[in-house]
């Protein structure tokens, strides 16, 4: 298929980390494990024996208490706010302005949505990095925005994808939705969407061509 822009496509969904902004996704693990003086391996099973991730992420613990249970668990109580935000943000890497600027353009012809497993301070911050980049918000970007902290779903549910198409009145067989994560599409590719999963080096500027000037790329729905 030359391009993911078909005639019968009304509507585009978008995941948040690479897909719109890059992500590392071991980040937060090293400079918490430096902040700590543990071992990253150490840090990395702290958060996943208490599954403080996904508790954040969907919405079980607020700001406050993730802050809380990361001083508890890696035992610093002198942490300042600041200072975890900014060891929990270093999964955002530099936002490429044009991946922006082709989502403005497609708002022009599509119904556009958000989709992500986040949390709120990553959301706080890559509304800052687009101020700084004299940008759109996420929220003014997006017709709507689906954060999982706040809906308290997470991909690959179905029950999310559900939510998005039932609340937005969406048809599944109108709708592509980008996403990097391969359990993620397979999910919403079974609920009839049309799901694209977006592998490097390729780039929604590469997926999202205009029907004119597009090239094969890879596609899976």
């Amino acid at each position: 298929m030359s391009s993911v822009l078909q005639p019968e496509i009304k509507n585009i969904i978008f995941d948040l980390g690479d897909v719109i902004i890059p992500i590392d996704l071991r980040g937060p693990i090293r400079n918490f494990a430096t902040l700590s003086g543990l071992s990253e391996e150490e840090v990395e099973n702290l958060w996943r024996d208490h599954g403080l991730t996904l508790q954040y992420e969907t919405g079980l613990i607020d700001d406050a208490a993730f802050r809380r249970h990361v001083r508890d668990l890696l035992k610093n109580d002198s942490w300042a706010d600041e200072v975890i935000d900014t060891a929990w943000n270093t999964v955002l890497l530099e936002l490429p302005v044009e991946r922006v600027q082709r989502i403005l353009e497609l708002r022009e012809r599509y119904r556009l949505f958000l989709l992500s497993n986040t949390s709120r301070i990553h959301i706080v911050r890559v509304n800052q990095i687009l101020s700084e980049l004299g940008q759109p918000t996420l929220e003014e970007l997006f017709e709507k925005v689906y954060y999982s902290y706040e809906v308290r779903l997470a991909k690959p549910s179905p029950e999310i994808y559900n939510h998005v198409l039932e609340t937005a009145g969406l048809k599944a067989e109108e709708t592509v939705f980008l996403d990097d994560n391969p359990h993620n599409i397979r999910a919403a590719a079974e609920l009839g969407i049309k799901a694209v999963q977006v592998q490097p080096p390729l780039t929604i500027l590469d997926y999202l061509r205009d029907e004119s000037a597009s090239q094969n790329v890879p596609y899976s729905g």
